[in-house]
């Protein structure tokens, strides 16, 4: 999203905890830690309180002033355009939280990530998920895809696990949450139904990743091609 979009937005919101905060939170046992996308600095303030240091980067002025104020450390930078400004392997952990969707190559950041830190973990909706679908059917326009939410890249069980083995990363840990969750007489078969399915029940993917193959600096480039060859 363009600056002048990221800065308005933070200039009314404040993050809750949700699903993502938590299911991250429990993927992440040492740091230091790198939050790529950290808004006001709401996952910052979740892992000082588990004993383990964080940083923030964020495209927004707006964004990165909230989480100074805070007391916590965030730099503005524009990860779309740059290479993250560290050497590899600078952190024990690459965060990128309801991040990667907005961009419209994502593979880039997601390089990146991998080059500076030894484990990523983020999250992305799926785009795919029985909502969306239904609405679709009924000729509604999903709420994934309203211009609000300044999303640019679909999401799917297939497409992230596909551009995870490009990377050469592999899944250490899921976990998913369902659009049942509040349900409580369906919470739990419809939890069982996400892990089991999750390419239809899950309502967002959290990942925790490693890598496959070596490291290579940003400076031997990144991985080149079309979004159909994803």
């Amino acid at each position: 999203m363009p600056q002048d979009f990221e800065n308005k937005y933070w200039q009314t919101r404040e993050q809750r905890i949700v699903f993502r905060h938590i299911a991250a939170l429990e993927m992440i046992e040492r740091g230091p830690a790198l939050d790529v996308g950290c808004g006001d600095g709401l996952f910052l303030e979740l892992l000082k309180k588990k004993g383990i240091e964080g940083k923030g980067l964020d495209k927004s002025e707006v964004a990165v002033n909230k989480v100074r104020q805070k007391g916590l450390e965030a730099e503005q930078f524009d990860f779309v355009l740059k290479p993250l400004p560290f050497s590899d392997n600078s952190f024990a952990m690459v965060v990128m939280l309801d991040v990667l969707e907005h961009l419209q190559e994502p593979r880039q950041l997601l390089s990146e990530a991998k080059r500076v830190g030894k484990s990523i973990v983020l999250s992305v909706p799926n785009f795919n998920a029985l909502p969306f679908r239904i609405d679709v059917l009924l000729g509604k326009k999903p709420s994934c895809m309203k211009i609000k939410q300044g999303h640019r890249f679909w999401f799917s069980y297939k497409v992230l696990k596909r551009m995870i083995q490009k990377q050469g990363l592999k899944i250490d840990c899921l976990k998913v949450n369902s659009f049942f969750s509040r349900w409580p007489l369906l919470r739990h078969s419809a939890k069982g139904l996400a892990k089991i399915w999750p390419s239809l029940f899950a309502l967002n993917f959290v990942v925790r990743l490693s890598r496959k193959t070596p490291v290579l600096s940003h400076s031997a480039g990144i991985e080149k091609g079309g979004l159909d060859s994803l």
